[in-house]
């Protein structure tokens, strides 16, 4: 087997982490599945983020460079999952997250010293944020105080993405000068949190607040969803993330560190669901094409799943908000019938390009 080729068994197991943090988040809010293995539920974190997102990312970043080393950071990630997924001892997981991010801190190296840019800055930095949080996890650290820097991981690389696709608009100086400032908030609450929780969570949320505000103001994306088609699709995830990603903000905020509960899990998924979803959700059709090497056809049927995403998320953390347990229990299934719905929609168009490749070869 070609080392390229085991991109398509790493999206299965990235695929798998995705089921198995579902399963897991369905646990965690009182729904009696059975855990398949007992730590499953404690890792429903760990496999969303260093697993699912952490192996496509890394994919991503590898398939567009085509250097084989890099394929440490999806591989290390990978086998992390699997490790998660089959309960093996407590260091094993972390230690090779902790390996893939520093890969994958690699790959950014290349990136920036090939091209330095405030959009491949940005997403090094949070390449190294996910090294940072890996390492805190390894520790044993409390995921509540890990989570953040996993967020930051995800933040600052989706906005670079988003800077670097709106590079051609020549925004003035002083809104670059912003969307420093915003980096720079969240980079200190995350300092801020190892000394004094409740400050450097709050500082945190109000970079995530600028940073949306900038992004609903000056993102390519409010110029492409007077569009048709795709451009409006991915435009209208775009949109709808970013003011999830302020009301993230708004809710840290207001509640500061929060070790679990209510509070935390309108925080989280505010952030996990409604903003880093919704950019999944948008970018899919762009970047599966590039991985998979085949056309993703846009399908007026993806708005379901998008649109399931928010109606289900304004279920569950109204549940929240509310202190009320069932309505956040439906909430959350519905979060992962949306999820289902997506990987469905998406499936269902791949086969379809399947079969018109198969037909012209």
């Amino acid at each position: 087997m070609q080392l390229e080729r085991i991109r398509f068994p790493l999206i299965a197991i990235a695929i798998l982490a995705a089921l198995a943090a579902m399963w897991a988040g369905l646990i965690r809010i009182g729904w009696t599945f059975p855990p398949i293995v007992s730590s499953l539920p404690q890792n429903h974190g760990p496999l969303m983020v260093s697993g699912f997102l952490g192996v496509l990312i890394s994919i991503e970043r590898v398939v567009a460079l085509g250097q084989r080393w890099m394929f440490a950071a999806p591989i290390f990630s990978a086998l992390g999952v699997i490790a998660l997924i089959v309960g093996l001892p407590a260091p094993i997981a972390p230690a090779l997250i902790v390996g893939s991010s520093a890969a994958l801190v690699g790959i950014y190296v290349v990136i920036v010293r090939k091209h330095a840019a405030l959009y491949t800055i940005t997403m090094l930095i949070g390449a190294l944020l996910w090294l940072i949080g890996n390492a805190l996890w390894l520790v044993d650290t409390p995921i509540f105080q890990v989570v953040l820097w996993w967020a930051g991981f995800l933040v600052l690389t989706i906005v670079g993405e988003r800077l670097e696709l709106g590079r051609l608009l020549q925004l003035p100086t002083w809104t670059r000068w912003l969307f420093i400032s915003a980096i720079g908030l969240i980079l200190i609450g995350l300092g801020a949190t190892l000394i004094e929780a409740n400050v450097g969570n709050r500082i945190f949320g109000v970079g995530m607040l600028v940073l949306a505000a900038w992004l609903l103001r000056f993102d390519i994306a409010r110029r492409t969803v007077r569009q048709n088609g795709l451009p409006r699709f991915i435009a209208a995830c775009m949109l709808s993330g970013y003011v999830w990603l302020g009301i993230s903000g708004i809710f840290m905020l207001a509640f500061g560190q929060v070790t679990g509960g209510f509070a935390y899990d309108a925080i989280l998924h505010a952030l996990f669901l409604g903003f880093v979803f919704s950019m999944i959700f948008g970018h899919a059709p762009i970047i599966l094409p590039s991985i998979l090497q085949m056309p993703i056809q846009f399908q007026p049927a993806f708005y379901a799943h998008l649109i399931l995403l928010h109606a289900s998320l304004i279920l569950r953390i109204g549940g929240d908000l509310a202190t009320a347990f069932s309505i956040r229990q439906w909430g959350g299934m519905l979060n992962v019938i949306a999820l289902l719905v997506f990987m469905f929609n998406t499936a269902r168009v791949l086969r379809v390009s399947i079969a018109n490749k198969n037909k012209r070869g």
